[in-house]
């Protein structure tokens, strides 16, 4: 076994979930580099990160203990989550929000964090991206992501404190969230604003700070989430997951989880909206006499009649074939079907045959007048000469 995860977190083999993820946030608030001086802190919770990434997912987990390894990418074989979501986007604005970007977060809405940051008590809304086949947005799908994400402390009910008694004033600040100093300058004295240190700009303190949340309210968790894809939905389209977003700090509202949609492109359909785009090759003989064509649809079979004399690049339109739109059940798009006609490169004799005798029924090796040929179509002439064999 290359790497000992158990050890890196401090924990038996036979831990629980929730005694990993109590270790994981203990010693992360140990050693990220936010609040540790030592010169390996970065490194220090990476290893702890994929330690954590592992042991936290079952499926992961599972293949660990059996094979003292993960396949699949990032450190040690340790991935990031559900394949099906881009966490490179977690906060939207393209700024990548990492496990370590969660704990510094963690730290600028606890009380006396380094940095004096000041910080909003509302939680802020999360974004992500999540792939999708366009067969599962044609029918709808329920989708299964791993989300990592600071949620509402459980040991102190979101409250910061053991007790759960409500936050007092800050003393220091009185309230405000900053505090009045004086800088000496070339000038004279200068007064200056800074966020309180006590507070860490929320004007608020608690006396008996919860250990697991260190007063905050909030946790880092790794949660899975069930997500509900509406059928029809198109590339791009958002889902609004209330509340699921970062738990704001000692029960403020949280924010909200925005789900951005992508479409897998597909092998054989192109998608214009609620429309589908599909090739359908036929015979030079159906393009002649028509024919009716069963073609495998997106999700059900469909039926394609196919007039007599139709060409290449020529469309065949099937009504309420395509996709549906979100908000209207009864509503479907198209199905367009865009012919081929294909010549066989293998023939029997037979088939030798009749394509001479058609070539000679239309005078392929005859001067034809151009004025008699444009009044009768391709298709009319295979036509009349597949009846005439009947």
């Amino acid at each position: 076994m290359s790497k000992d995860y158990y050890a890196e977190l401090g924990v038996a083999r036979d831990a629980d979930a929730e005694t990993i993820k109590r270790a994981f946030r203990r010693k992360a608030r140990e050693c990220h580099p936010d609040v540790s001086d030592a010169p390996d802190a970065e490194e220090c919770f990476k290893r702890l990160n994929e330690a954590y990434d592992v042991l936290s997912d079952p499926a992961k987990r599972d293949q660990y203990d059996r094979y003292g390894r993960v396949s699949g990418s990032g450190p040690g074989g340790a991935g990031n989550g559900n394949p099906y979501v881009d966490f490179g986007d977690i906060f939207g604005g393209g700024v990548s929000f990492d496990l370590g970007d969660l704990f510094s977060s963690f730290f600028g809405g606890v009380a006396g964090a380094r940095g004096g940051r000041a910080v909003r008590p509302e939680g802020r809304d999360m974004s992500i991206g999540l792939t999708i086949t366009l067969e599962e947005a044609a029918r709808g799908v329920t989708k299964t992501i791993t989300l990592d994400r600071l949620a509402p402390c459980p040991e102190c009910k979101a409250t910061g404190s053991v007790s759960g008694a409500p936050p007092a004033t800050c003393t220091k600040c009185g309230g405000s969230g900053q505090v009045v100093g004086y800088q000496q300058t070339l000038l004279g004295p200068m007064q200056t604003r800074q966020t309180c240190p006590d507070c860490g700009g929320l004007g608020t303190t608690t006396a008996d700070a919860c250990e697991e949340c260190q007063g905050s309210g909030r946790v880092i968790d790794r949660q899975q989430v069930e997500v509900e894809i509406p059928a029809g939905i198109a590339e791009g389209q958002k889902i609004r997951m209330k509340e699921m977003g970062e738990a704001g700090i000692r029960g403020a509202a949280s924010g909200d989880l925005l789900i951005t949609i992508g479409v897998a492109r597909h092998e054989r359909f192109e998608r214009n909206g609620a429309d589908l785009h599909v090739r359908l090759p036929i015979s030079l003989a159906e393009a002649g006499i028509g024919a009716t064509k069963l073609i495998d649809g997106l999700l059900e079979p469909v039926s394609v009649a196919v007039p007599a004399g139709k060409q290449t690049g020529e469309t065949i339109r099937v009504k309420r074939a395509g996709l549906p739109i979100v908000g209207k059940p009864e509503a479907l798009g198209d199905l367009h079907c865009h012919l081929e006609i294909i010549v066989p490169k293998k023939m029997s004799e037979r088939a030798h045959e009749l394509l001479r005798e058609l070539s000679a029924e239309f005078g392929d090796d005859e001067t034809s007048d151009a004025d008699e040929l444009r009044k009768q179509s391709f298709g009319d002439k295979v036509k009349d000469f597949f009846h005439g064999a009947n």
